[in-house]
């Protein structure tokens, strides 16, 4: 039988930084469905579909295939073969992945590659309904948090250590408002499974992260 670890929580949370290093300590494969949307989302953008158009976003979906890959160790991410890594977190494509997510037929699309991945795989999986929606039966579900202050300032120094100009301010404001599209959405909204187990990294390092998450894995595997 395949372990599964699933990682939910908001935007910012750091759930990809520590799924990876999660899943490289395990030796399991690590599944990005946060980038999945994020390619649907420029998917959608690519053919001038506003996220309100939810008849053409529902009939896109009969014509687009995202697949992952990794490369050199990395993880790549194809939207109908091109590799799209380099445009996944663009805010354009985090606020269309968030806003598209809540549509039916775009959610289960992706969640029958995801279910499939896990029944072959020991992996690591984050996003927003993994232990509530996609691997309902992982015998490790993680909801992994931080304020939304503390998520905004982790990306404002992101970008600002990168060059970019950032509004802290406008981040908080960005954060605030996919977070309640994410839990008020219809299908699947972001919530914490009644079995997992919380951790707000608002007070925490990555690395203390980390070994809790991995502590708790080899508790049950």
């Amino acid at each position: 039988m395949r372990f599964n670890l699933a990682i939910d929580g908001p935007a910012g949370a750091g759930k990809s930084t520590i799924a990876k290093r999660v899943a490289k300590e395990l030796s399991f494969v690590y599944v990005d469905t946060g980038a999945m949307y994020r390619a649907m989302g420029i998917y959608f953008s690519d053919l001038g579909i506003a996220p309100e158009e939810q008849e053409k976003i529902e009939a896109a979906c009969k014509n687009v295939k995202i697949s992952i890959s990794y490369e050199n160790g990395e993880q790549q991410v194809y939207l109908n073969g091109v590799n799209v890594t380099g445009r996944l977190r663009t805010e354009e494509a985090g606020k269309m992945a968030s806003a598209t997510s809540a549509y039916l037929e775009v959610r289960k699309k992706l969640v029958e590659l995801q279910q499939e991945m896990a029944e072959n795989t020991d992996l690591v999986m984050d996003g927003r309904d993994i232990g509530t929606a996609v691997l309902p039966n992982a015998p490790l579900k993680v909801y992994l948090t931080a304020s939304a202050h503390v998520r905004a300032l982790r990306r404002w120094k992101e970008l600002t250590e990168k060059g970019q100009t950032a509004n802290l301010a406008k981040i908080e404001e960005d954060i605030n408002e996919r977070d309640y599209q994410d839990m008020h959405r219809e299908h699947s909204p972001l919530v914490q499974a009644e079995d997992a187990v919380l951790v707000d990294s608002s007070e925490m390092t990555i690395d203390e992260v980390v070994e809790k998450i991995l502590s708790l894995a080899r508790e049950r595997m």
